[in-house]
């Protein structure tokens, strides 16, 4: 290994969020649990495998890793390992049954897929059986990773009354310290959505820091290269430099559409496999070419250096234009590393190896305030990493039916909420605190983001729905004065959706 040049060039963070909506109890296949056992299985464990090997060289500050609560919830829930723990157990079931077929193309892939379903079910059994924090919180202790923390259920919060958004995120940082045993330092803004005065509701939260999406930054007339303090606050913000970040995801392009890796699109319906290779964009589905895993690991190695000579070009452009070294902050959904692109583990663990060989300083965000690269005070605009960079993916006229009823929700929570006792010494509320899960779990942002892309948009509304009807439901009972019937409906509702144990909602009517 080439030595690390004595002054790093840069710094460069990587930032990856962990997200999916409430998942359990909801369905399964198209979109559900099955969801979820996907990317548990395709990106989560081979992820924090790759910085658990890392971790084993002794190496620290590789990266950021927001990890939302209600992702947190699901991947600690016990039902949830019962159930991935049997869907590996199936994933071999299927590559074995897929082994007996007569096309020795289709063999050969079933036998690739047994050894991954093999591997991943050892790595649970292993790391993860006792839940996700486990699995993660000695990364944590050995300073590899910063963890990010955020709002309860992920809402879209320029969209949120400030009471639910202090709410909420007082939730999510609650659960975090209870699952890994500390505060984190900063959030995942969920969309990386910003409004002027969030930042005071982070700061009182004890919040250091936050992503937004470059052109917010930008807007400005400032550049990515550096953090900045927002307002008056003493709360940083981070931009993504989409430069650098789009080599790997953009709306057009990046490397996962080579025509080496694995095709996420094309199916083999027989067994569930993708065995496909993207071969070309132009090539409909089922004339792609048989995936080829040593063709494509050996594109991850050409495009893990393209990407490093790609930041080194842009720290170098930094430093000469500003006097100063710079800063890229690259970030992307978790999901995209081995659900999404199935080669993308292995393209992480290549670029976190090459870059200190190229003189590069490998950090986290907290790494990078300490390392001196919040420098200035900005008014920070309105934006999100959005379509438009603006709102108009949770606030567009295709999702006004959903926003509507947030609204609605919304309201008649703060209105209830107000009305009821807060006095300590009344105790807990079990029932009210289930109507705020409710109402949490109705608001969150997937929905939008769902019916506005289009992607399982059916799904999306139907949760909505579903949210709405359980909060009106407990929220009728609540208000009519029946302790028993909303205790039994709340009993209810919680067996399905009931993340969030330390939930109180009196510290909501207290606001």
């Amino acid at each position: 290994m080439t030595a690390p040049r004595a002054e790093p060039v840069g710094t460069f963070c990587l930032v990856l969020h962990t997200h999916l909506p409430w998942l359990l109890h909801h369905g399964s296949w198209p979109v559900g649990e099955e969801w979820l056992y996907q990317a548990w299985a395709e990106a989560y464990l081979p992820v924090v495998g790759l910085l658990r090997r890392l971790a084993d060289e002794g190496r620290t500050e590789l990266l950021t890793l927001g990890l939302t609560p209600i992702l947190a919830a699901q991947l600690d829930d016990a039902y949830a390992l019962r159930e991935f723990h049997t869907w590996l157990g199936f994933w071999q079931i299927r590559a074995a049954q897929s082994g007996t077929r007569p096309d020795p193309v289709v063999r050969a892939h079933a036998r690739y897929e047994h050894g991954r379903a093999n591997q991943a079910l050892a790595d649970f059994e292993r790391h993860w059986s006792r839940g996700g924090s486990a699995a993660i919180r000695p990364l944590l202790d050995a300073g590899v990773v910063e963890l990010l923390g955020g709002p309860a259920t992920h809402p879209f919060q320029p969209l949120t009354d400030d009471r639910l958004v202090e709410f909420g995120l007082n939730v999510g940082l609650d659960d975090l310290r209870l699952r890994v045993g500390r505060l984190p330092s900063g959030i995942w803004a969920p969309e990386c959505g910003y409004r002027p005065g969030l930042e005071t509701v982070y700061q009182r939260a004890g919040v250091g820091h936050f992503v937004v999406d470059g052109p917010t930054l930008q807007a400005t007339g400032r550049t990515t290269s550096q953090g900045v303090l927002v307002g008056s606050s003493d709360v940083a913000a981070f931009a993504r430099d989409l430069d650098v970040t789009y080599r790997v995801w953009s709306p057009r392009s990046g490397y996962p559409g080579g025509r080496w890796y694995r095709d996420f699109h094309t199916f083999d319906y027989w067994a569930g496999f993708r065995a496909a290779r993207v071969t070309s964009k132009r090539v409909p589905p089922h004339e792609k070419a048989p995936y080829e895993p040593e063709r494509a690991l050996a594109q991850v190695d050409v495009d893990a250096r393209d990407f490093v000579a790609t930041v080194v070009a842009r720290l170098h452009d930094h430093a000469e234009r500003e006097q100063r070294p710079g800063l890229v902050v690259a970030a992307y959904d978790t999901e995209l590393f081995g659900h999404w692109w199935h080669e993308g583990p292995r393209f992480l663990e290549a670029i976190l190896r090459l870059m200190p060989e190229a003189g590069v300083r490998v950090t986290t965000l907290q790494g990078a305030v300490d390392a001196g690269h919040v420098l200035e005070r900005v008014d920070l605009p309105a934006g999100s990493w959005g379509s438009g960079k603006d709102w108009r993916v949770w606030d567009g006229t295709d999702v006004e039916d959903i926003t509507a009823v947030h609204d609605d929700v919304t309201s008649r929570l703060l209105d209830l909420v107000g009305k009821q006792p807060h006095t300590s010494t009344l105790g807990r509320r079990p029932a009210v605190d289930q109507l705020v899960r409710d109402a949490l779990l109705a608001v969150a942002s997937d929905w939008t983001f769902m019916v506005t892309k289009d992607a399982a948009a059916d799904y999306a509304r139907r949760r909505v729905a579903e949210h709405a009807r359980a909060f009106a439901a407990l929220a009728e009972a609540i208000e009519g004065g029946s302790d028993t019937s909303a205790l039994g409906i709340a009993a209810l509702q919680r067996g399905t959706d009931g993340p969030f144990g330390h939930l109180d909602s009196r510290l909501l009517s207290a606001r």
